[in-house]
């Protein structure tokens, strides 16, 4: 990333789980989440498939790796909500996204993060920026480089 950091700023969903391998100086001074983060969070460790349908992580350490970074941000956040005026500027958003060629209702989750950080009024930071392609007049997206993370299974931890 290049140019001055905002102070503040909503950290996506992808920010919260590679947070620990990203420099601090990619990331604003006050950082917060949404509900939607909190929720995408939640859900993670019920989502890590068994050893025997895949060979990318070890389903123990990843389940574990999921809930350290959930309790971690329940701990540090106060998750800023998804309200009634979120849902308004998510059909900005909606809007925006369809005008752009592309289809909502496959990204809800970022949309609607999104959509949280225009009722906040603050910069989005995500390593996935391409989620968030035709936004550009609604919220300010921070592009942060995706850091590289060793896979579990093949470094012998």
């Amino acid at each position: 990333m290049t140019g001055e950091v905002p102070r503040r700023g909503l950290l996506d969903t992808n920010i919260m789980i590679l947070r620990s391998r990203i420099a601090p100086e990619d990331l604003p001074d006050e950082i917060a989440i949404s509900a939607v983060t909190l929720a995408e969070l939640s859900a993670g460790p019920h989502e890590v498939r068994p050893d025997t349908e895949q060979d990318v992580y070890i389903e123990a350490a990843e389940r574990a790796r999921r809930l350290d970074v959930l309790q971690r941000a329940e701990h540090e956040f106060d998750p800023i909500p998804f309200d009634a005026d979120a849902a308004r500027a998510y059909g900005r958003v909606t809007a925006a996204v369809i005008a752009a060629g592309r289809k909502p209702r496959r990204r809800a989750a970022d949309l609607m993060i999104a959509a949280t950080a225009i009722v906040a009024e603050l910069p989005l930071y995500t390593t996935n920026p391409d989620d968030f392609v035709g936004l550009d007049r609604l919220v300010a997206v921070i592009p942060v480089t995706r850091p590289d993370v060793p896979n579990e299974r093949h470094s012998g931890q």
